[in-house]
Protein backbone atom coordinates (compact mmCIF):
# COMPACT_ATOMS: atom_id res chain seq x y z
CA UNK A 1 0.00 0.00 0.00
CA UNK A 2 2.35 2.72 -1.18
CA UNK A 3 1.52 6.38 -0.72
CA UNK A 4 0.43 8.04 -3.88
CA UNK A 5 2.69 11.00 -4.36
CA UNK A 6 1.58 14.29 -5.75
CA UNK A 7 -1.80 14.43 -4.07
CA UNK A 8 -2.01 17.09 -1.37
CA UNK A 9 1.76 17.36 -1.51
CA UNK A 10 1.98 14.07 0.38
CA UNK A 11 0.76 15.56 3.66
CA UNK A 12 -2.25 13.30 4.07
CA UNK A 13 -1.75 10.08 6.01
CA UNK A 14 -4.79 8.58 4.34
CA UNK A 15 -6.65 9.43 1.17
CA UNK A 16 -10.38 9.92 1.57
CA UNK A 17 -11.25 7.79 -1.45
CA UNK A 18 -9.29 4.87 0.03
CA UNK A 19 -10.91 4.95 3.46
CA UNK A 20 -14.32 6.56 3.07
CA UNK A 21 -15.98 3.17 3.61
CA UNK A 22 -14.72 3.38 7.23
CA UNK A 23 -16.57 6.67 7.61
CA UNK A 24 -19.89 5.29 6.39
CA UNK A 25 -22.44 5.77 9.16
CA UNK A 26 -24.37 2.64 8.20
CA UNK A 27 -21.29 0.45 8.46
CA UNK A 28 -19.46 2.07 11.33
CA UNK A 29 -22.17 3.66 13.43
CA UNK A 30 -21.97 7.41 13.91
CA UNK A 31 -19.74 7.28 17.00
CA UNK A 32 -16.82 4.90 16.53
CA UNK A 33 -14.67 4.23 19.56
CA UNK A 34 -11.06 5.36 19.59
CA UNK A 35 -8.64 4.02 22.17
CA UNK A 36 -5.03 3.96 23.29
CA UNK A 37 -4.48 0.55 24.90
CA UNK A 38 -2.02 -0.17 27.72
CA UNK A 39 -2.26 3.37 28.99
CA UNK A 40 -1.62 4.77 32.47
CA UNK A 41 -2.72 7.68 34.62
CA UNK A 42 0.42 9.46 33.38
CA UNK A 43 -0.71 8.95 29.78
CA UNK A 44 -4.11 10.42 30.58
CA UNK A 45 -2.40 13.41 32.20
CA UNK A 46 -0.13 13.81 29.18
CA UNK A 47 -3.22 14.00 26.95
CA UNK A 48 -4.80 16.62 29.22
CA UNK A 49 -1.56 18.60 29.12
CA UNK A 50 -1.44 18.29 25.33
CA UNK A 51 -4.95 19.72 25.00
CA UNK A 52 -3.92 22.72 27.12
CA UNK A 53 -0.60 23.14 25.33
CA UNK A 54 -2.22 23.05 21.87
CA UNK A 55 -4.88 25.49 22.97
CA UNK A 56 -7.63 23.20 21.72
CA UNK A 57 -11.04 24.31 22.88
CA UNK A 58 -12.27 21.93 25.56
CA UNK A 59 -15.01 21.46 28.10
CA UNK A 60 -14.90 19.11 31.07
CA UNK A 61 -18.14 18.02 32.67
CA UNK A 62 -19.53 15.62 35.23
CA UNK A 63 -23.15 15.02 34.41
CA UNK A 64 -24.66 18.45 33.76
CA UNK A 65 -21.95 20.36 35.61
CA UNK A 66 -19.19 22.01 33.62
CA UNK A 67 -16.01 22.20 35.69
CA UNK A 68 -12.36 23.17 35.27
CA UNK A 69 -10.24 20.35 33.85
CA UNK A 70 -8.90 18.43 36.87
CA UNK A 71 -5.76 16.32 37.14
CA UNK A 72 -6.17 12.92 35.52
CA UNK A 73 -5.42 11.17 38.80
CA UNK A 74 -8.33 12.91 40.51
CA UNK A 75 -10.78 11.94 37.77
CA UNK A 76 -9.64 8.35 37.53
CA UNK A 77 -9.72 7.78 41.28
CA UNK A 78 -13.30 8.98 41.68
CA UNK A 79 -15.86 6.85 43.50
CA UNK A 80 -17.17 3.90 41.50
CA UNK A 81 -20.73 5.23 41.63
CA UNK A 82 -19.78 8.76 40.53
CA UNK A 83 -20.97 9.94 37.14
CA UNK A 84 -18.55 9.18 34.36
CA UNK A 85 -17.05 12.54 33.47
CA UNK A 86 -16.24 13.52 29.95
CA UNK A 87 -13.91 15.95 28.31
CA UNK A 88 -14.98 17.42 24.99
CA UNK A 89 -12.07 18.52 22.84
CA UNK A 90 -12.30 20.41 19.57
CA UNK A 91 -9.02 20.02 17.61
CA UNK A 92 -10.74 22.33 15.08
CA UNK A 93 -14.04 24.16 15.33
CA UNK A 94 -15.87 21.49 13.33
CA UNK A 95 -14.40 18.31 14.79
CA UNK A 96 -15.20 17.09 18.30
CA UNK A 97 -13.60 14.27 20.29
CA UNK A 98 -15.22 13.22 23.57
CA UNK A 99 -12.87 11.60 26.06
CA UNK A 100 -14.48 9.26 28.59
CA UNK A 101 -12.60 8.55 31.78
CA UNK A 102 -13.71 4.94 32.12
CA UNK A 103 -10.42 3.19 32.91
CA UNK A 104 -6.95 4.34 33.70
CA UNK A 105 -5.32 1.68 31.51
CA UNK A 106 -7.03 2.88 28.34
CA UNK A 107 -7.38 6.40 26.99
CA UNK A 108 -10.68 6.28 25.15
CA UNK A 109 -12.72 8.76 23.19
CA UNK A 110 -15.50 8.97 20.63
CA UNK A 111 -15.51 10.90 17.40
CA UNK A 112 -18.59 11.73 15.34
CA UNK A 113 -18.36 10.46 11.78
CA UNK A 114 -20.95 12.98 10.64
CA UNK A 115 -18.26 15.62 11.25
CA UNK A 116 -15.54 13.64 9.53
CA UNK A 117 -16.61 13.55 5.90
CA UNK A 118 -14.05 14.47 3.25
CA UNK A 119 -10.28 14.81 2.98
CA UNK A 120 -9.90 17.98 5.05
CA UNK A 121 -11.70 16.54 8.06
CA UNK A 122 -9.89 13.22 7.63
CA UNK A 123 -6.59 15.11 7.78
CA UNK A 124 -7.71 16.78 11.02
CA UNK A 125 -8.55 13.39 12.52
CA UNK A 126 -5.25 11.85 11.41
CA UNK A 127 -3.39 14.84 12.83
CA UNK A 128 -5.21 14.44 16.15
CA UNK A 129 -4.39 10.71 16.30
CA UNK A 130 -0.75 11.49 15.42
CA UNK A 131 -0.39 14.11 18.15
CA UNK A 132 -1.68 11.69 20.79
CA UNK A 133 0.13 8.64 19.42
CA UNK A 134 3.50 10.41 19.15
CA UNK A 135 3.13 11.96 22.59
CA UNK A 136 2.41 8.61 24.24
CA UNK A 137 4.49 6.44 21.89
CA UNK A 138 1.48 4.16 21.61
CA UNK A 139 -1.03 3.17 18.94
CA UNK A 140 -4.32 5.06 18.64
CA UNK A 141 -6.97 2.65 17.32
CA UNK A 142 -10.43 3.32 15.88
CA UNK A 143 -13.06 0.57 16.17
CA UNK A 144 -16.54 0.63 14.63
CA UNK A 145 -19.18 1.63 17.18
CA UNK A 146 -19.93 -1.38 19.38
CA UNK A 147 -17.26 -3.58 17.75
CA UNK A 148 -14.54 -3.25 20.35
CA UNK A 149 -11.24 -4.83 19.43
CA UNK A 150 -11.66 -4.70 15.64
CA UNK A 151 -9.77 -1.55 14.67
CA UNK A 152 -10.17 -0.33 11.09
CA UNK A 153 -7.53 2.36 11.19
CA UNK A 154 -5.14 3.93 13.64
CA UNK A 155 -1.84 5.60 14.38
CA UNK A 156 1.07 3.19 13.91
CA UNK A 157 4.03 4.08 16.15
CA UNK A 158 6.61 2.42 13.89
CA UNK A 159 5.29 4.00 10.70
CA UNK A 160 4.74 7.31 12.53
CA UNK A 161 1.48 7.85 10.70
CA UNK A 162 -2.13 6.74 10.56
CA UNK A 163 -2.58 3.50 8.63
CA UNK A 164 -5.46 1.28 7.54
CA UNK A 165 -5.76 -1.78 9.79
CA UNK A 166 -8.70 -3.56 8.15
CA UNK A 167 -9.43 -4.53 4.60
CA UNK A 168 -11.98 -2.05 3.16
CA UNK A 169 -13.44 -4.80 0.96
CA UNK A 170 -14.34 -7.02 3.90
CA UNK A 171 -17.06 -4.77 5.25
Amino acid sequence: MGRRSGQHGGVSDLLWDDVKCFFDLDLMGSLPDVRVPNASVEDWQAVLDLVAEKGWKCQYSEGERVLPVPRAKAVLSRAADAECPDLRVWPTADVLAIFRFQAEDEVDFDVDLRELQGQDRLDVLCGFFREIGRLLGKPVLMDPEGEYGHPVLGFDVEADRVVVLADPQVR
